[in-house]
């Protein structure tokens, strides 16, 4: 029995595989489709953050814009009125937890590659892998830590997803790029990366149930976020491009602010 066994385990790993590689080539070549491919065409896009300031802006100005949503922004599709033009989640945890929820949005998604197997429904999901960083355990390297200019083969993950989109929008070719929602906030504080879970309504975030009891969440690490916020200015105004920030509220100081209702 041990080698039928074997035989049929051998078989049944080698068509995973071939399975596994098939849809990480196939998100690869949709993704290197997209390079450059708002560039001349669609000036600015829109990064929106989670935070609680959304609750106090009116998005129906987002609907005919080119939006990047990010992790559970859906949650608030209903009182938007629209859905995001694309959307970006890299944290394992949001992804384990809410991967029905992913499964059924139809816009492009960017997730992580090593959580593709969380998804049931992978027609509109793109791939990114990680590089390690950006941090502030060497502040001396800051403006030489890589900022990723080809997503399909790897990106940096900065402590945020915000980075991660800042890095997705400038492959697309995106001159101008603008925050909402981008708080830089939280009342829960300790260790940077930590798991925790939450024990009620989650105040850090747009919806008292974006974290909710019982879900799990890592601590954020703004300082390590800002160190990578410095690197995608830097890397965008070297190139002729700008991040500015129209987070109402927001204590993120990196990027110049603008007034969110003047830009309509």
């Amino acid at each position: 029995m041990r080698p039928a066994f074997s035989r049929t385990y051998g078989k049944l790993w080698k068509e995973w595989t071939w399975l596994t590689e098939s849809d990480t080539k196939r998100s690869r070549e949709q993704i290197r489709r997209l390079k450059n491919s708002f560039k001349g065409n669609v000036e600015r896009c829109f990064i929106i953050g989670n935070g609680p300031s959304l609750r106090n802006m009116d998005l129906q100005p987002l609907k005919h814009e080119v939006t990047f949503g990010q992790n559970r922004i859906y949650l608030l599709f209903d009182k938007m009125g629209f859905e995001t033009t694309f959307l970006v989640a890299v944290n394992y945890l949001v992804l384990r937890q809410f991967s029905e929820d992913f499964d059924g949005l139809s816009m492009p998604k960017f997730v992580q590659w090593e959580s593709r197997n969380e998804f049931q429904n992978k027609e509109n999901l793109l791939y990114v892998r990680f590089k390690l960083g950006p941090s502030i355990d060497n502040p001396s390297t800051l403006g030489t830590l890589p900022f990723s200019r080809n997503i399909p083969h790897r990106v940096w993950l900065g402590s945020t997803v915000t980075y991660v989109s800042m890095q997705i929008a400038y492959y697309l070719g995106f001159k101008q790029v603008i925050l909402i929602g981008v708080d830089h906030n939280f009342t829960s504080k300790g260790e940077e990366g930590k798991v925790v879970i939450s024990q009620g309504d989650d105040p850090n975030h747009f919806a008292p149930n974006y974290f909710g009891q019982g879900v799990q969440w890592q601590l954020p690490g703004l300082e390590s976020s800002e160190v990578a916020y410095r690197i995608a200015k830097q890397f965008y105004e070297k190139n002729d491009r700008e991040i500015l920030d129209a987070t109402i509220g927001g204590k993120l100081n990196v990027f110049p602010k603008v007034e969110y209702t003047g830009l309509f």
